[in-house]
């Protein structure tokens, strides 16, 4: 890498970006790990 070139920081926007998706990403998880304890629940009741 030349020291000239640019640095490969992702621009704010998608810094942004990538912590919303990873956010949904943990919600999404807990949220199927509640509803399948729900189920679970409700099947052996």
């Amino acid at each position: 890498m030349l020291w000239s070139d640019p640095r490969d920081e992702p621009s704010p926007e998608l810094s942004r970006t990538q912590e919303k998706v990873n956010r949904l990403g943990w919600v999404l998880l807990v949220v199927t790990g509640v509803v399948m304890l729900l189920l679970l629940s409700v099947a052996y009741s």
